[in-house]
């Protein structure tokens, strides 16, 4: 039997922690962990009139910098296209999309600390 890797929890924690904010805060999770050959989308949620898609970063510590840090340019180049193919796939219209990044620093013996940026590329 393969160990379970504690990155892939840790990242999984993160993305249940997003989830959980963004239906708190009135949206409906679409879809989790969307897959294709070229790539991932972590979640895509919905509020009115908006598709929200985002990209989690979870840490255990700051010092390879915040997580949101880690979005990099390249990275949202990609978000953006898996954004416009899930779209497609799955034929939604929408009025307006968002490209958010939720960073959680989750230090161990602490509460996770959430940080929800909106619109942030």
């Amino acid at each position: 039997m393969i160990p379970p890797d504690p990155r892939r929890a840790l990242g999984t924690d993160g993305e249940t922690l997003a989830a959980s904010w963004y239906e708190s805060a009135g949206y409906v999770v679409l879809d989790r962990n969307w897959r294709c050959r070229d790539g991932e989308l972590d979640l895509v949620v919905a509020g009115p009139d908006v598709v929200v898609f985002c990209e989690v970063k979870t840490r255990r510590g700051d010092g390879f910098g915040v997580p949101a840090e880690a979005v990099t340019a390249a990275k949202q180049r990609r978000i953006r296209a898996l954004g416009a193919r899930w779209l497609r796939e799955r034929g939604v219209r929408v009025r307006h999309v968002r490209f958010d990044v939720v960073a959680v620093l989750a230090r161990r013996g602490s509460r996770p600390v959430i940080d929800v940026i909106s619109d942030a590329f």
